[in-house]
Parts: C-alpha cells; structure tokens; sequence
C-alpha cells in the first residue's frame, strides 16, 4: 500500500466499522484495513489510544488526519471524495441524514445493536427491555420506509449507510425482521448496490 493511502482501523463483527468499510467501498475510495485485536485488548494499548482515546473502533487516519466514531468518519469521506451524493448539500436532505445519524448512536444503538451485543459478545444488558426498544426503532424504520427506497430523498445516501449494518444483522440478536416488509425490501436496496460489501454473519442460533 502507498504511504498515502487512508488506514482504517477495524474489526470484523462491529457494524460501526462496517460502517465505515462500505462508505469505502461504495465510494470506490482503496484503504487499508487494520484489524485491532478486540479479544486480546489491543483497542486499550498505548499505540492505540493515541489514536483514539476513548479505545474503540473504527478510527479512520488519512495523513495527519485522525478522525473517529462512524458517523463523523462517514461525513469525513463524504466532504473528502463525494461530489453531494452521498451527503445531500440542500438543506433539508442534509438535516434528514443528520436525523438518521443521530438515531444510528441512540436508539439503533440501544436496540437492535445493543441486543447483538448480548447474544455475540455477551454484553450485560436486559434482554427483555433491550429487544423491546430493538423492535420500537425498527417499527420506526419500517413506516419511515413505507412507500420510499431509501431513507432520504430518491437515492441511496450515507444516512442508509449508517443505520444498514446493525439493521441487517438483527437477527444475531435475536430479534426478527420478519414484520417489517418495508425493512427487509430496504436491505435489499442496499445490498445490492454497486460497491455493496458485507459484515460477516454470526451464527447465534446455538444461544437461543
């Protein structure tokens, strides 16, 4: 790799940095991948927390610039090499995926991100009260959806990007898309975009 070319540090199963993984890679933008040893605590080493210091991935480093948290590294690549399709520049547009950012670090991440967390990693969260707000973001995102492909405006934007990968990967938590129609016909959109890469499937279905 070039010395130019952007890092971004990762790790497999987080769908934060798959976040940043498919902005990427939809955006057709070469990367190298950094894997940061989550089980054996490398995300709480030296090097690491100079990077971040608040020790999480995904942290994206182009040069000098060190930018983390998913939603900033994916208004970063936007302003960087987008031309306005990724981030609409109106108005209105630009707020609605603001909107959907906010709810990819508040209630998809207490819902259906948070119950992947109890079932994958083992996270210490009710399971009751956790599939309970799981299930009310994704009625919300399921009316939302109703009669529309994409979250904003007439395209794919990073707004689909940000709330994608925890949405699809609900299941792993145990909670069921099967009622939301309109989701499901949305993950399809999403997954079939040029440039679309997955996060690897868990199966969790011995932790039933």
């Amino acid at each position: 790799m070039s010395e130019n070319t952007l890092k971004l540090y990762t790790f497999p199963l987080s769908g934060h940095a798959h976040r940043a993984e498919l902005a990427l890679s939809l955006l057709g933008v070469p990367y190298e991948a950094i894997v940061v040893d989550l089980a054996g605590g490398e995300q709480r080493s030296d090097w690491f927390k100079k990077l971040n210091p608040e020790g999480k991935v995904p942290v994206l480093v182009d040069g000098d610039v060190v930018v983390s948290e998913s939603t900033a590294i994916l208004t970063y690549l936007a302003q960087k090499f987008d031309d306005g399709t990724w981030l609409p520049k109106g108005a209105q547009a630009a707020a609605t995926v603001e909107k959907w950012f906010a709810r990819a670090t508040s209630s998809l991440a207490t819902g259906p991100a948070a119950a992947r967390l109890i079932t994958i990693f083992g996270a210490g969260f009710d399971p009751i009260i956790t599939a309970e707000k799981a299930h009310a973001f994704l009625a919300l995102l399921d009316a939302e959806l109703e009669g529309r492909d994409y979250l904003v405006g007439d395209h794919a934007t990073f707004a689909d990007v940000a709330i994608y990968s925890y949405t699809a990967h609900a299941p792993e938590g145990h909670v069921s898309l099967e009622n939301y129609a309109n989701i499901l016909r949305w993950i399809a959109a999403i997954e079939a975009l040029p440039g679309f890469v997955g996060m690897p499937k868990t199966d969790v279905s011995a932790a039933a």
